[in-house]
């Protein structure tokens, strides 16, 4: 099932083939309800437009506080919060920022960024500018991946119409989702060398036991072949973090999980919040 997008809304997707599977069937619903890591500075673009539509270029990043943040008095520390989200407002008319925090669930990073947008240069200079200011100059980057939004390629109405309903007729249930899974996949040149044929049948076998789950996670694929050092970028949010693990369970035992060099690596957890949130939460101290 191709895989998300970046919410509150987010569409995602399953592992590899999750994630090539249900592209479209995640919508930016998670992103309306609770607009997680949104602020007024993606007001100017429709949200829900860009979330689902291909084409869209999506860089995730995470960052680790550099501890001499810590060491600056709190006069110096004030207004980092706000110096980010009004740089974010002065790119609202091209980029949509995200979110979420990953300190305390990841050793390797404390926040993560997802920027959308049709332009990568614009997103691009958006993280320029971010690293300029006085709370990313404190910061270092410890993962950067780039993927970019596609129709679905394999369980579409023409190639396989059964479970292009199931996916179409299935939508989230659960609560507003607080959590979202990065998972970065990789397949093998095995993989890519069989025939258009013989991945359709990967794909429906790796699709059938993700449609139960449908009700609980959210998913939304990007494509990086060619891009960055992996072939998918697949997004998760859910309220629900026992529904994921049995889902990604599930696409373990698949033959497709065969054809994974990378699965992971790092696997990305976080809580989604607002970029105020989040900056607020990494420079205040108590």
């Amino acid at each position: 099932m191709k895989h998300i997008v970046a919410p509150r809304i987010r569409p995602s997707l399953t592992f590899a083939a999750l994630s090539l599977v249900a592209l479209g069937a995640v919508a930016s619903t998670a992103l309306a309800q609770q607009q997680p890591a949104a602020t007024a500075s993606a007001a100017a673009l429709d949200r829900g437009n860009v979330l689902k539509s291909p084409g869209i270029f999506g860089v995730f990043s995470t960052y680790k506080v550099r501890p001499e943040l810590y060491r600056l008095a709190n006069a110096q520390r004030k207004g980092m919060a706000a110096e980010v989200t009004a740089l974010a407002d002065q790119y609202k008319d091209k980029i949509i920022v995200d979110a979420y925090l990953t300190r305390g669930l990841s050793a390797k990073s404390d926040f993560l960024l997802r920027v959308h947008g049709s332009d990568l240069a614009a997103v691009q200079k958006f993280m320029v500018d971010f690293r300029a200011t006085r709370f990313g100059v404190m910061c270092d980057v410890t993962e950067s991946l780039v993927g970019i939004t596609k129709p679905l390629n394999y369980i579409t109405k023409e190639k396989s119409a059964t479970l292009n309903a199931g996916l179409s007729s299935a939508s989230y249930s659960g609560d507003a989702p607080r959590y979202s899974i990065v998972v970065p996949i990789k397949k093998s040149a095995a993989w890519w060398n069989l025939s258009d044929e013989q991945r359709l049948k990967e794909m429906e076998s790796h699709t059938h036991p993700t449609l139960q789950y449908l009700g609980n996670v959210k998913r939304k694929l990007y494509h990086s072949t060619g891009l960055d050092d992996t072939d998918f970028i697949t997004y998760f949010e859910t309220n629900d973090l026992g529904a994921f693990n049995n889902l990604m369970l599930s696409l373990a035992k698949v033959p497709e999980n065969t054809y994974h060099v990378r699965w992971g690596s790092p696997t990305v957890l976080g809580t989604i919040q607002t970029l105020d949130s989040v900056v607020n939460t990494l420079t205040t101290t108590k």
